[in-house]
């Protein structure tokens, strides 16, 4: 393949990576927020905690690093292949949001199951109650911001995907 082509092919495997990550980790969040956090509101206190508990165990595995960080790196990938050209400034916005999407993460969502798994057994915790409404609401509010950032990243990246098409 001469190097033109494998520029092309680089710059097309980088942003459909980038999009099909980008949409694991959307669909991701939306789950949560229309069938995950819906179905564990119905339930009592200690189901509540005990859950959320164990899903944010669960959840640090590999094939979640792999997108959860995949997204950023492939994007930033998809940034730098396409310099220059007229997909760019979806690219950079999608960046952009999940960026947002990170920080609220790290900075609200993560440390909130810290706090929750650091409460302790569920079968020992004096007011269940109390631990649960110090979390859910917020947490469930913040996932609805993750879960609206990713989903216009994923927009933004297949627009970019459609503007790189229109271009070649």
């Amino acid at each position: 393949m001469d190097t033109n082509g494998t520029w092309t092919a680089l710059r097309g495997g980088t942003l459909v990576t980038a999009v099909v990550l980008m949409g694991l980790m959307a669909g991701l969040f939306y789950a949560y927020a229309v069938s995950v956090m819906p179905g564990l509101g119905a339930t009592d206190d200690r189901t509540f905690v005990a859950s959320m508990q164990r899903i944010n165990v669960a959840i640090l595995n590999g094939w979640f690093g792999v997108a959860f960080g995949g997204a950023l790196v492939f994007t930033v990938a998809a940034l730098l292949t396409h310099l220059g050209r007229p997909a760019l400034p979806w690219i950079v916005a999608a960046l952009v949001l999940y960026l947002a999407v990170l920080a609220v993460t790290m900075g609200i969502n993560v440390p909130m199951n810290d706090r929750l798994a650091a409460a302790g057994d569920p079968d020992r915790i004096g007011d269940l109650a109390a631990v649960r409404a110090q979390f859910e609401a917020s947490w469930v509010r913040w996932n609805v911001v993750r879960a609206v950032a990713s989903t216009g990243a994923l927009a933004c990246l297949a627009i970019a995907q459609w503007a790189t098409a229109a271009a070649e």
